[in-house]
């Protein structure tokens, strides 16, 4: 007689790690200054069409609203994200969040469409040293594993809540006057200071002056800030110069950067450790994060205009009609990180962007007068792709990083970010003027808007080939990133 078959159930997910009042106040604060990040770039995009109305300013022109953030973020990321390390992540956040907090105020204030570039600028340099300080906090605040995996969830999904809810706050905030999504986070920023100043611990008793000065490479960070500061500017500009303008900029960024690696292969503290890059895990995420970031911000960029110049929807109309992408802000803090623990972080990173160029291909055939329930299932997509894609991603760029270069970690991640934000919405208005030309009717504009559209798709296609199948599950792989 034999004994009868069973069949073995796979193991339920581990519960997850408990956490203290403190570290979820701790988390929440940091969490905060992602999520201002992301609400302060989103619901600029949704307010560009007023700011032009009232300053006067060309579409070109008004670009750079976005574009100066980009560059100035972009430029000091990696500088920032080494500050954090050697000056102190505590000295560093508080720093810097005063400033953001000061260049926000002076954008809302502005009267010229130069004033709130410069302000733009001024706020995303700010950003560029605040952003990685925060995360390399949690990352040497919670233990590897599943406790920081829990975390970085959690600020990954607040930060992706933030550009989805920045649509709908935009639209609020605009129709009463643009200038609220300036002052709006001046108010937001400043209760997360007060917060700040008590819940993060002091940093360590910093190195003596000359030690630090031995180990901070300034050859090294003026080299790589000036090489991106000419790659963006030369990719941002390229539709309005002359491409032999376009050329000098991108030869004088390849130069500086040849000249940044040859100082970080001899420095004895360089900013950029290059045996970092020897982790395909973590370039495949930095990769993903820029293609796939990138692809939202251009797709906000079209659609924005599409709702407002097109179908001359009100501001306020076009943020609740993008409110349900929100819904990342529900499902990233609470779901995802059950579902990565369930499913691993591969796979949900791979279905997330799937959704994600599902969501970009439901636009595709944008119509001249599309009622909203054709847009809502490409919108709800966008919003879960964001959901279950951003977090893991986080994870993917900062797992197995020794804590010394947790901040340079950060940054790689967010001027990954902050470069596909720029490239793609480069390309993006490059080819909606391309595809619009001197025509100025509503079949023209649909034309350049359909075109553009086709960027955010291919974007995340080629993000999904190159991120997701070569992520490896980290808590599975042996000794971490190898060292140079």
């Amino acid at each position: 007689m034999t004994a009868p078959s069973t069949t073995l159930a796979p193991p339920a997910p581990a519960a997850a790690p408990r956490m203290s009042g403190r570290s979820w106040a701790l988390l929440l604060v940091l969490s905060g200054t992602v999520f201002l990040e992301g609400l302060d770039v989103s619901m600029m995009g949704v307010a560009l069409p007023s700011i032009r109305d009232e300053l006067g300013m060309s579409t070109s022109a008004l670009q750079w609203v976005v574009s100066a953030y980009v560059l100035g973020y972009g430029g000091f990321v990696l500088l920032g994200g080494r500050a954090a390390d050697l000056l102190g992540r505590r000295r560093m956040f508080l720093l810097w969040l005063t400033v953001f907090i000061a260049f926000s105020g002076l954008g809302g204030l502005a009267t010229e469409g130069w004033m709130l570039i410069l302000a733009r600028f001024a706020t995303g340099v700010s950003a560029g040293f605040l952003t990685p300080a925060s995360l390399s906090i949690i990352t040497t605040s919670f233990e590897e594993g599943e406790a920081r995996n829990r975390a970085l969830l959690v600020y990954g999904g607040v930060a992706a809540g933030g550009f989805s809810l920045g649509m709908v706050a935009g639209g609020l905030l605009t129709s009463v006057d643009w200038r609220w999504v300036f002052f709006a986070p001046v108010l937001l920023a400043s209760g997360l200071l007060a917060a700040a100043v008590r819940s993060i611990s002091p940093d360590a008793a910093p190195a003596p002056a000359g030690v630090a000065a031995r180990r901070f490479d300034l050859g090294g960070a003026l080299s790589l800030t000036g090489s991106m500061l000419l790659l963006v500017l030369g990719v941002v500009r390229a539709p309005d110069v002359a491409w032999t303008l376009t050329a000098a900029a991108l030869v004088g960024s390849l130069f500086l950067m040849v000249t940044f690696v040859r100082i970080e292969r001899r420095h004895p503290a360089p900013l950029v450790r290059l045996g970092i890059l020897r982790s395909g895990a973590l370039v495949r995420a930095n990769l993903g994060a820029m293609l796939f970031v990138g692809s939202f911000v251009g797709f906000q960029f079209v659609v924005v205009l599409y709702l407002q110049e097109l179908r001359e929807w009100s501001s306020l109309r076009t943020g609740l009609a993008l409110m349900v992408a929100g819904v990342d802000a529900v499902i990233a803090p609470t779901v995802v990180p059950w579902v990565v623990r369930r499913f691993g972080n591969v796979p949900t990173l791979f279905v997330g962007m799937l959704m994600g160029a599902a969501a970009y291909a439901t636009f595709l055939r944008l119509g001249a007068d599309w009622a909203y329930a054709l847009m809502l299932p490409g919108l709800l997509l966008l919003g879960l792709g964001f959901a279950l894609t951003y977090g893991p991603l986080t994870i993917a760029a900062t797992d197995g990083i020794d804590e010394s270069e947790q901040g340079l970690a950060g940054g790689l991640l967010n001027a990954s970010v902050q470069f596909g934000a720029a490239l793609v919405l480069a390309v993006v208005t490059a080819v909606n003027t391309a595809a619009t030309g001197d025509d100025g009717s509503s079949q023209a504009l649909l034309d350049g808007y359909r075109s553009a559209l086709v960027v955010p798709v291919v974007a995340v296609v080629v993000a999904v080939l190159v991120t997701a199948p070569g992520l490896r599950r980290r808590d599975d792989a042996a000794g971490g990133v190898p060292r140079q």
